[in-house]
């Protein structure tokens, strides 16, 4: 990988992570954070949507006294996520089941929380408030259903009548009742509060052991066919960016194009960085041989640079945990790959910002993503809109960095086979 090479085009496909949104909204994200680092940074970067299959946008920017001109493609899965997510109430407590039982029986629950617990918190989360929500349901339909049982029984009591045999059906009916309604406010409010939208998540990898579904190998059969294209173009850099469970998506992606000979020798440079990665949270799993594999081979290649950005400050990912070593998998030699950085929240945001976004775990988990108003004037600092419409590869800006003296190196998966 070249680090002298400079950009003046640039072909940037996003891999979002398990997110039933439309695309649009990374477009305006990145319209509205992009010219706040500008105006921090003191550069320009201006975009306008760009029509076609996928939503998409171009970059016209000047940094560091270079112009730039970058396409950017979200590479558009939402309505695999959406599917995944139609399942009812029922169903929903039926994934709460069969995906803790995944976890817990294969021993990947016990062995991520050696890794950090901040995000098997936030996968605990769910299955915790799905079930306080179920036990709130069950109480309060005991409750009035006793109560209406009661006010009934005492009205007919004046007319000298009792419920009698009726009482207990009658319960039933009212508790039932009134639990469905419980249990469907809760649903309704669900933006607020997240449990069924990450009750889905976890349950969608868990319901294979790690495997990809086949609509989704399918759909990234097809995000590679795309990259290939953009690969034998004459840009002078293809960059993935992968976020959340978009990062393993980007291993198994980039690992193909590897494989079948796809990524040209003497082509653009091809670039990968993954943010706020979940990778452990697949590669754990029995039957993750795929994604192990993929991991494997991207870890000592030379056809690609790969940087993985992270934050202790984020509770969702797994912060500063190099996802080939912690899967046992990193090759015997020692691999080149991924260059573990971490994006310090507490240092790149001022005090007062990080303070008003630390409980909004969400919003700190696309942070990456975002502007940072307390960067190092520091060519080297992480900054998505450098990144991704800078004058610079992402191995020419990073390549020099040595790796987060706190990153974790350590295998831990039980589970180590690769596919063959």
């Amino acid at each position: 990988m070249s680090e002298s090479r400079k950009v003046k085009t640039r072909r940037v496909f996003y891999l979002p992570g398990y997110d039933p949104i439309h695309p649009r909204r990374y477009r305006e994200l990145y319209r509205k954070e992009g010219r706040a680092q500008a105006a921090l940074r003191g550069y320009e970067i201006g975009i306008k949507p760009r029509p076609g299959k996928h939503s998409g946008w171009d970059v016209g920017a000047r940094i560091e006294g270079e112009t730039t001109l970058s396409s950017v493609e979200v590479m558009v899965w939402s309505d695999i996520v959406r599917s995944s997510m139609s399942g009812g109430i029922a169903a929903t407590y039926g994934q709460l089941v069969r995906t803790a039982w995944v976890y817990i029986t294969s021993g990947a629950l016990r062995r991520l929380m050696w890794l950090r617990k901040g995000p098997v918190i936030a996968a605990l989360y769910p299955v915790g408030m799905l079930l306080a929500q179920l036990l709130i349901a069950l109480l309060l339909g005991r409750l009035l259903a006793v109560a209406v049982a009661g006010l009934l029984d005492a009205a007919l009591g004046l007319a000298g009548l009792a419920l009698g045999p009726v009482n207990a059906p009658l319960q039933i009916l009212v508790g039932a009742l009134v639990m469905v309604g419980v249990l469907r406010f809760f649903r309704r409010i669900d933006n607020r509060l997240y449990a069924y939208y990450l009750m889905h998540d976890y349950a969608y990898s868990a319901q294979s052991k790690g495997a990809n579904p086949p609509q989704l190998e399918a759909r990234m059969s097809e995000f590679g066919q795309t990259i290939a294209a953009a690969l034998a173009t004459d840009v002078d850099e293809v960059l993935v960016v992968g976020h959340s469970s978009g990062a393993h998506l980007g291993v198994s992606i980039l690992a193909d194009l590897i494989r079948n000979g796809q990524v040209p020798a003497n082509g653009p440079e091809l670039s990968f960085l993954s943010l706020g990665q979940v990778i452990p949270m697949v590669s754990f799993l029995p039957k993750a041989d795929r994604l192990r594999a993929d991991l494997h081979l991207l870890a000592q290649t030379d056809r690609l640079a790969w940087v993985d950005v992270t934050a202790p400050g984020d509770g969702c990912a797994f912060a500063l945990c190099d996802p080939v070593a912690v899967s046992g998998v990193a090759p015997e030699r020692g691999g080149r790959w991924p260059l573990i950085l971490s994006a310090a929240f507490t240092k790149t945001l001022k005090p007062e910002t990080f303070e008003a976004l630390r409980w909004r775990f969400f919003r700190l988990h696309f942070q990456y993503l975002c502007a940072f108003d307390n960067l190092p004037d520091d060519p080297g600092a992480y900054d998505y809109f450098a990144v991704t419409a800078g004058p610079r590869t992402l191995a020419a800006r990073f390549g020099r960095r040595a790796p987060s003296k706190s990153r974790i190196d350590v295998a831990a998966s039980r589970h180590t086979s690769m596919a063959a």
